[in-house]
């Protein structure tokens, strides 16, 4: 590729990352502007590395200094109006960077006076709440989308006008000093668990991605996945799953992911046969994988240790079977289409051999091992974290093609605090949702609902809970669609005796996949870009694929064996032998092919038989088993038969 279609693949990239990644749709400044901006974001991230080495602050000081560096960066890099030019700051948005930085700050100037009049609100208490409340749900706007916002602002509507409301949901009302005193002035709405776990654990997890990014762990990545799957059928398909699973374990955006191994992957799935529609499905539901891939998954893996109050670690170690079911699917599915459309890998020589990439830049990955090693032994994620930045660091300078300078080491400053203004937005407006829900009881009332319209039956309760996180999950973030499921569909969970761990994993499950899911399918449209494939089909295919991410939250409700609660070893193998075995069945079902084409009759013959092996009870085993079998029969009845012919053609 010659240097100016080099550049031309960047800009493209960067053009699909703004339009489908709103955090990526920043200022690009230069100047002194460019550099207040970058001494702004080192300072930020230099506060959180000194709190999290020395001590957190009260939890109070500790948030509002954390929200606001992040509404001042937020407005200094994202302009109220789409039409505003980019390469400068505009007046209103120094002005709403100032308000940003001066209202949270507001908490920490008069903390002592505000704890002794804890419940008294005055008037200038009212005003500078207010105008924080307001300036949350525009950051939001800026950063998040619009999405966000018209969920948390019909939730402030509710607080102020659920009196009038019919019904079950009904409640007494809230009157708006009061809304705003409980959203500002305690921890149980912006300042809540969620901006408190964006301050302590999040921000030094984004800030050691970012390191990862600077030592080139990504290219590391994709050459490994190369090296490991690119000669097998399909290989750049395989590839893309790989490295997008591995990417995934550092970041925490499905679309910045796809856009990021995709312009490598997807141009490679193209020319070796794939379909555009089906190479931007591949790249988007591997790289929506990666959220569920431990050691570090998605920032709202650590929202869920605080909101269950189970460690992190616990998490992760939960996390595993089903990620590694989700991947297995993928590859399946991958590997079936491969086959179907007789696609091969590269030519050996032409990958990367494993044992130089490991001599190379095998050391890149100490980092990551002893972040799991750190957790498993004892050590908070953030104390983790923080030793593992310092560590990527130090293992990047172990050799020249690996090493950064000093520049790069601001610049990983930088680059984390930017990293870290989406989230910040999301579970800052998120709490907004979470202090309405706290202050009206609409968590019980909106479990009882459901738990009503379902009937008390308990699959019917996990389907609507599945569409509500769905539909929440259409251009919502995963961290914020996971604190709004979590507060309002997971109690109906709950009242129905689904395990805690189960209940909120199966939220947070379908709350990622909705970057896969039509019609808004962020993932699935930033990879149609890629490829210039039609987006709706792109969705498609991609759900197709994730086809394993729908089943797998069910089978770990009926069966939380899966998540490794109270299980034992036989019974863990057990369900992973049938799981395995039940989405190799429905795989072969949704791609039409297992050893030739399938009829329409033995692709629901794959279809039902994968399900029910994938569903636990010996009995919907036995005959899961029993119409696999038969499946494969007429297979291999069928490719026989095909050999035959052609052989006596051939004479």
């Amino acid at each position: 590729m010659t240097v100016d279609k080099l550049q031309e693949a960047v800009a493209r990239n960067e053009e699909i990352l703004i339009k489908f990644d709103r955090e990526s749709d920043y200022r690009r400044l230069t100047g002194f502007s460019a550099k207040i901006i970058a001494a702004i974001a080192i300072t930020f991230s230099l506060f959180q590395l000194y709190t999290a080495t020395f001590g957190v602050l009260d939890a109070m000081i500790q948030r509002s200094v954390h929200v606001a560096f992040g509404l001042c960066l937020i407005f200094l890099l994202y302009p109220a109006r789409s039409s505003w030019p980019r390469d400068r700051i505009h007046p209103v948005d120094i002005v709403f960077a100032v308000l940003g930085a001066a209202a949270p700050m507001y908490i920490v100037v008069f903390y002592r006076e505000l704890v002794l009049r804890a419940g008294t609100v005055t008037t200038l208490d009212y005003v500078v709440g207010l105008i924080a409340v307001l300036l949350v749900l525009d950051a939001a706007r800026r950063v998040v989308g619009w999405p966000m916002v018209t969920i948390a602002s019909l939730f402030i509507l509710y607080a102020l006008f659920g009196r009038y409301i019919p019904g079950q949901l009904a409640h007494r009302g809230v009157d708006l000093p009061s809304l705003v005193q409980h959203l500002f002035y305690t921890t149980e709405g912006i300042f809540g668990i969620p901006i408190g776990v964006s301050s302590t654990f999040i921000f030094l997890f984004i800030l050691f991605g970012a390191y990862l990014e600077k030592t080139g762990m990504g290219q590391f990545f994709i050459d490994l996945a190369n090296a490991v799957a690119g000669w097998a059928a399909g290989g750049p398909a395989k590839v893309a799953v790989l490295s997008s699973g591995l990417m995934g374990t550092v970041s925490g955006s499905s679309v910045a992911n796809v856009v990021g191994t995709g312009s490598f992957t997807i141009p490679m799935m193209k020319s070796l046969g794939y379909k555009p529609e089906f190479a931007g499905a591949v790249e988007a539901t591997a790289s929506t994988g990666g959220q569920l891939m431990p050691p570090i998954m998605g920032a709202a893996a650590f929202l869920m240790a605080e909101f269950t109050q189970i460690p992190y670690v616990r998490i992760i170690g939960a996390a595993v079977i089903p990620a590694v079911l989700y991947y297995f699917g993928v590859w399946t599915g991958v590997h079936l289409e491969a086959k179907r459309l007789g696609l091969r890998g590269l030519n050996r020589d032409e990958l990367p051999k494993i044992k130089n990439i490991l001599l190379e830049r095998g050391h890149l990955f100490l980092p990551l091992i002893a972040i799991v090693y750190l957790l498993v032994t004892g050590y908070t994620p953030m104390k983790a974290a923080l030793y593992a930045i310092v560590l990527s660091i130090a293992c990047a300078m172990l050799r020249k093609n690996t090493r950064i300078s000093f520049a790069d080491i601001m610049k990983g400053l930088e680059q984390g605090a930017r990293g870290a203004l989406g989230v910040i937005a999301a579970t800052a407006c998120a709490g907004i949702i979470i202090g309405v829900v706290t202050q009206t009881g609409l968590g019980l009332k909106m479990g009882t609902t459901l738990v009503g319209l379902a009937k008390g039956n308990l699959f019917l309760t996990l389907f609507f809970t599945m569409i509500t996180s769905l539909i929440l999950g259409m251009g919502v973030p995963t961290t914020a669609n996971y604190v709004i499921t979590s507060t309002i569909a997971a109690p109906a969970l709950l009242m129905m005796n689904v395990p805690v761990l189960a209940a909120h994993m199966f939220a947070f499950y379908f709350g990622i996949i909705a970057d896969v899911t039509p019609p808004v399918a962020l993932a699935a449209f930033a990879g149609a870009g890629i490829a210039k494939a039609n987006p709706l089909r792109t969705g498609i295919n991609a759900s197709k694929l994730a086809v394993a991410a729908f089943l797998v939250p069910y089978i770990f409700v009926y069966n939380p064996a899966l998540l490794l609660i109270d299980v034992h070893a036989a019974e863990i193998i057990q369900i992973a032998v049938t799981s395995i075995t039940g989405i190799i069945g429905v795989g072969s079902g949704v791609a039409g092919f297992l050893l030739t084409h399938e009829s329409w009759p033995e692709r629901i013959i794959f279809f039902v038989g994968g399900i029910l092996l994938v569903t636990p009870g010996l009995r919907t085993d036995l005959v899961g088993a029993v119409l696999l079998l038969a499946g494969y029969l007429i297979q291999r009845q069928k490719l026989s038969r095909g050999r035959n012919i052609q052989a006596a053609e051939s004479k």
